[in-house]
């Protein structure tokens, strides 16, 4: 195992409550569970769209939140994703989250997005994405990957973000990253590489200009970039 695996499974275990990715991650989503009181308090309920996220990520809201504040949860997900079987409040669904015409405008509460929108493709696709974020609930929580973080997040690795292209797709060819095996052609490297695309604070400012922008911090320096909107805020 390399180093960037050893250090993917002990820092990003989702599943393991103490580990460094599920504490940032309890402490991010406090902006989110403001949003789903205030819809709960202002409509009596919460429809919240959760788009490329998983249920066991809610696992992270205090136990019985989303029962206490009648919040039903759609997870959307690219066609062919694993995912679990709807239950209690979640809805399972497939879809492409830069185009969903099957929803109208306003039809949910809250739209939530976490380390998604740096995977849907070029800008254009992000447009399209964060013009449905926008569209389909008055209130959203949108959160991404900052460029300028000197650790690329996906693959944990130091500066790797910050490489030539042709230089990304050469260690993916001679090395383990992160959770990615050592890929066996230059096809799969690149695929890849093209994963994900990183933003900054001005791209992403751009795509949400009516929100509140947070930077999350680590160690005094800029990880997260996160969009905030509230009903009626603005």
């Amino acid at each position: 195992m390399g180093v960037t695996a050893f250090v993917a499974r002990r820092a990003i275990d989702y599943g393991d409550p103490q580990s460094v990715a599920s504490r940032i991650r309890r402490r991010r989503i406090e902006p989110l569970v403001r949003l789903i009181a205030a819809s709960h308090r202002r409509h009596g309920r919460a429809r919240i769209l959760d788009l490329g996220g998983t249920e066991e990520y809610w696992g992270l809201l205090p136990e019985g939140f989303l029962t206490a504040h009648r919040a039903e949860v759609t997870v959307l997900n690219v066609p062919g994703a694993v995912t679990p079987a709807a239950r209690g409040p979640f809805r399972v669904v497939e879809g492409d989250a830069c185009h969903l015409p099957q929803y109208t405008d306003g039809a949910f509460d809250v739209v939530h997005s976490n380390s998604v929108i740096e995977h849907v493709g070029d800008w254009a696709r992000m447009e399209a994405f964060a013009g449905e974020v926008r569209r389909l609930a008055p209130s959203y929580f949108v959160q991404t990957p900052n460029f300028w973080f000197p650790v690329e997040p996906h693959w944990m690795t130091p500066l790797f973000h910050w490489l030539p292209r042709p230089v990304r797709v050469g260690m993916f060819l001679r090395f383990q990253l992160g959770h990615a095996r050592r890929c066996d052609t230059v096809a799969e490297a690149v695929r890849l590489v093209e994963h994900a695309r990183l933003l900054d604070r001005r791209m992403f400012q751009s795509l949400f200009p009516d929100a509140e922008h947070i930077t999350e911090r680590m160690i005094g320096l800029p990880k997260s970039l996160i969009a905030v909107r509230e009903d009626g805020a603005r």
